[in-house]
């Protein structure tokens, strides 16, 4: 079993940056890949970016949407996987989620955070 606890939402303004944090706990978090997800009102969860625990590779969405904008990176000793996010816009505006997999692919999640509100203001 594994838990996620992500933290660092809240209400910015255009233009600014807020940085996430999930925190895993749990066994074997070596064996999982992290990633990133949004849902913004009205549409669906969509992938932003994930890495892995041990290898560190990293992947992003290949929408223009977020491409250089967010960082995702990794603390090892704190178990804990962020996401930068520079530059914010209002359609950042939603719900972020963390989440693990084991699976080759994100078609299958084993563990969802709880998710925490991130508000851009125009």
């Amino acid at each position: 079993q594994v838990q996620l606890v992500e933290s660092g939402g809240g209400l910015v303004q255009a233009g600014g940056s807020l940085r996430l944090s999930c925190t895993a706990s749990g066994r074997a978090l070596g064996t999982y890949v992290m990633g990133w997800f949004r849902q913004a009102p009205g549409k669906e969860r969509e992938f932003i970016a994930s890495r892995s625990w041990s290898a560190g590779s990293t992947v992003y969405a290949d929408s223009a949407s977020v491409k250089g904008r967010f960082t995702i990176s990794r603390d090892n000793a704190k178990n804990t996987v962020y996401l930068q996010m520079n530059s914010l816009k209002a359609e950042d505006t939603a719900v972020y989620y963390c989440a693990a997999r084991k699976g080759s692919s994100w078609s299958r999640v084993d563990y969802w955070g709880q998710g925490t509100q991130v508000t851009v203001s125009s």
